[in-house]
This record gives structure tokens, sequence and C-alpha cells, in this order.
């Protein structure tokens, strides 16, 4: 164990020798390398300074060559600017010596001018004095002043321009008269060629065959309640007579001609006739006409491309199916003014929508003239202002007979084409004699006044203008002779719709230059 102990003891002392061996040696070997290296950094310092000494006479001897060449080129630029100064000084000078040239000259022009304005002063003296004398003379000659003698001229001179004047105004007016007759007829005639329409006379009355001539009694029934009571309920005349296998319906409302005519027909193929019946096959006649008469409407408004009208409306146009006027359908009568309306707004430029919804509407007042008193024009106006028609639609629909003053050109065009479709031959019917009878007996009331001079029925007898004679009556006495004409025309005659009366007072002078 003690062998142990001194071996350990050995070892450790052996380390501990060792070890102080080797750090005595490492500290020698550090302290040399740090000798070392102090001198090497001496000598790099020696030589760093030695270079910079170097570097900084290179830098002044660069920085002195750097000044000269700087001095030089100062120097340089220095002269070049003294002597363009001394160029711009010989400049000025040479201009203010041409300035002093110029005053001198001009001074002498104004004294010139100077002697020149003093002799004009006095020339103009000289001719003011003349010019006294002369127009003293003057006045004294024509014993006018000189402001009467001005007006005297303008008097003269204003008289020639008027002269002139109405003789250029009278031939463009006539010129543009020719003019517009011209175009008129070329778009009426396109208008015309355009437009081509069929014509139905319609009548008053519908028959219905039969199957048989026994099927008339039934149709009377017992005692005649049959016939009474499809009498009362449709308000139509039912005519039974000896016609073969016929029964005539009579009824100025075409609308009720229709529905008796639907439900007798029903009545015939069913068999059964008998008032319960003949009242169910009436309602159910009423019925299908309404429905023909909505579809009639909304055809309508599809064939003249006339669309967003309210549906009261379209059903009153549905209406005009079973409505006419003079024999002419009147829904076949509203449909071509508005096919010639459109074609005559686009000839001009117009608003061809506008002209269609007023041509196809302007006789809607007649599907109900026969329900509500008063013209049919009042009526349609009142209708189109009840569904909120435009302005310019009532406006087409109040001045198609002239009732108004148009406020557009579609209203003027809504009438010519209404002229235009009801002037067709063979629209509509009334006999040659009666027609001219009646324009007779217009002319005739208005020419039995006193102070009238001449008169001329218009417009197939919808209007009579009558010439006074000015001398013998005035504007007071016109106004009231339209309306002793008016009243006399309610009085004597039988007319469809209105008939209106134009006074025309006028007053001429002519002249002529020979």
């Amino acid at each position: 164990m003690n062998d142990i102990v001194t071996i350990i003891l050995a070892v450790i002392v052996a380390v501990a020798v060792g070890a102080g061996a080797g750090y005595f040696m490492r500290k020698s070997t550090a302290e040399a390398r740090i000798g070392s290296a102090e001198e090497e950094a001496r000598r790099i310092v020696a030589e760093a300074e030695e270079k910079g000494e170097t570097k900084k006479k290179e830098a002044m001897i660069e920085a002195k060559e750097d000044i000269h060449r700087l001095r030089q080129e100062l120097d340089r630029e220095t002269k070049e600017r003294r002597s363009e100064l001394q160029r711009q000084e010989r400049r000025v000078v040479q201009k203010e010596e041409n300035l002093d040239h110029k005053l001198d000259s001009i001074e002498k022009k104004e004294e010139a001018l100077s002697r020149k304005e003093s002799r004009l002063d006095r020339c103009q003296a000289a001719i003011d004095e003349i010019h006294a004398k002369q127009k003293e003379e003057l006045e004294r000659v024509s014993s006018l002043t000189a402001e009467e003698a001005r007006i005297r001229l303008m008097e003269e001179a204003e008289a020639e321009l008027k002269h002139e004047k109405a003789i250029k105004i009278k031939e463009y007016e006539q010129q543009t008269k020719d003019e517009a007759e011209k175009k008129a007829r070329e778009i009426l005639s396109v208008a015309i060629q355009r437009c081509a329409a069929d014509h139905v006379a319609e009548t008053t009355v519908s028959v219905v065959e039969l199957p048989n001539d026994e099927m008339k009694g039934r149709i009377i029934g017992r005692e005649g309640r049959n016939i009474r009571t499809l009498e009362t309920l449709t308000g139509i005349d039912l005519i039974i007579d000896d016609t073969p296998e016929a029964v005539i319906l009579s009824g100025f409302d075409p609308v009720r001609r229709e529905v008796a005519r639907i439900a007798l027909e029903k009545l015939i193929q069913d068999g059964r006739i008998h008032p319960a019946r003949i009242e169910e096959m009436v309602e159910k006649a009423k019925r299908e006409v309404d429905q023909r008469i909505r579809e009639a409407g909304e055809q309508a408004t599809f064939d003249t491309g006339v669309h967003g009208i309210h549906p009261e409306l379209i059903k009153l146009l549905g209406r005009l199916r079973y409505r006419t006027s003079y024999g002419q359908n009147v829904l076949d009568h509203s449909i071509e003014v508005s096919h010639l309306a459109g074609v005559m707004a686009a000839e001009l430029g117009c608003d061809v929508m506008l002209a269609k919804r007023g041509g196809l509407l302007h006789d809607i007042g007649k599907a109900i003239d026969r329900e509500v008193e008063g013209p049919h024009v009042t009526i349609g106006a009142d209708l189109a202002r009840k569904y909120r028609e435009s302005k310019d639609v009532i406006n087409a629909i109040e001045g198609h007979h002239g009732d108004v003053e148009p406020t557009c050109v579609e209203s003027v065009l809504v009438a010519a084409a209404d002229a235009v479709s009801a002037a067709r031959p063979g629209a509509r019917r009334e006999s040659l004699e009666s027609y001219l009878k009646r324009l007779k007996n217009l002319e005739d009331i208005a020419e039995s006044f006193d102070g009238v001079e001449r008169c001329f029925a218009i417009q197939a007898g919808r209007e009579i203008r009558v010439m006074v004679k000015p001398d013998k009556m005035d504007d007071a006495e016109s106004a009231a002779l339209a309306h002793n004409i008016v009243k006399r025309i309610e009085d004597e005659l039988e007319y469809p719709g209105q008939i209106k009366a134009t006074v025309i007072r006028e007053t001429r002078v002519v002249d002529y230059a020979k």
C-alpha cells in the first residue's frame, strides 16, 4: 500500500515538474516572438513614414502645378472677357451715335409736320368758311334748313327701300310657296303610294242565316217571348219577314249588333231557344265580343308599331272595329292614318313614332261618342289626358279637324293623313246629290246675312269660310256674324260631328307701277 502511494506521489511530482518546464519554455518562446514582432513593426512604421514623406512631396508638387495651370487659364479667360467688353463698348458707342442721328432726323421731320399742320389748319378754316357759305346759299335757294333736307332725303330713301323690300319679299314668298307646294305634293304622293288599304262598306244591319224556315217560329217563341227577350238583352231589333231562311238584325250600335248576331247563331246551333238559354248565350257573346275587341286593339298597335298604350285605350281602339263613319271602318281608317302620318314624318325628318301614335289615336273619341255627349274630338282629347298621353298626341287629336292650332309638325301631318284617308276614292259612302245639297245649304245660310261678300264650304263640309265686306262690317260685327251663322247651322242643318265657321275681314290696298 505504501508503494502505491509512493508511486502516485512520484507521478504527481513528475507531472508538476513537466508542467512547470513547459510553461517556462512557452513563455520564453512567446517573448522571443513578441520581440521580433516589435522589431518588424518599427521597421514597417519607418518605411511608412518614408513613403508618406514621398507622397506628401509629390502631392505638393502636383498642387503647385495645378495652381499654375489654373492661374494661366484664369489669365486667358480674363483677357478674353476684357476683349469682349471692349467690343461691346464699341458697339454701344456706335448705336448711341446712330440714335443721335435718328433723333436729329425725327426732330427735323416734326418741325416739317408742324409747319404742314399749321398750313392744313389754315386750309381747313378756309374750307369750313366756304362750306358754311355754300350751306347758307343752298338753304336760301331751297328754302329748307339742313335738318329738314336730311329728313326729306331719309324719307325718300326709306320709301324707296320699302318698295324694293316689298318686291323682294313678294318674290321670295311666291318662290317659297311654289317650292313648298311641290314638296308637299311629292310627300303626299309617296305616302299614298306606300299605303294601300282595302275599304269595305258596312251597313247598319246584319243577316243571320237559318237552317230552315221553321227556326223562325222557334226564335219568335210562344207569344213572342223569345224575340222580346233577345231584343231586350241586346238592344237590337230582329226583323223576321218573308225572306227565306234569314233573319235581319237592325241597330245603329255595331257592338250590340255583333253580340246579337253571335248569340243568335249560337242559339240556332244549340237548338234550345228559351229566355234562360237566350240570357246565357247573350252573356257568352258579350264576353266573346270583348275578347275580339281586345284582340283587334292589340293587333292595331302591332300593325302600326305603336307600343306603350294604356290597356283601356287599346280596348277602346278595338271598339272602333265595330264603328263606321260614312261606311268607312274607323279602326281601319285609324291604322291607315297612322301609316300615312308615319311615312310623311319620315320624309320630312320628323318624329315618326309620335306621328304614328297621333294618327292611331286621332279618332279614339268615336269609340264612346254614342255614350258621352260632345264631339268625338273633345272626347278623344279627354281620354288621352285621362290615360296620360303626351301633350303632342293630345294636340294631334284635338287639331285633326282644325279645332285648335297645331303646336307641332306631327299634328299637321296627322290632320293631312286624316284628310287623305277620308278622301280616297271609295273610302266613304255618301251620295253625290246629298253631299252637294249639304254643301249648298251650308253656303246659302252664310250668304243670307248682310255684309257677306263670298263664302266657301271646305273640308267636306266640316268648315265654312265667310269673306265679309270690310267697309260694311267691323271686327265686332264679324264676331257676332260668326255666332249667328253657327246658330243658324245648328237649327237648320243635320250633319255629323261639328262644323267650323270662320269669318274673314280683310282690307287690301293694291297699286300698280306703270
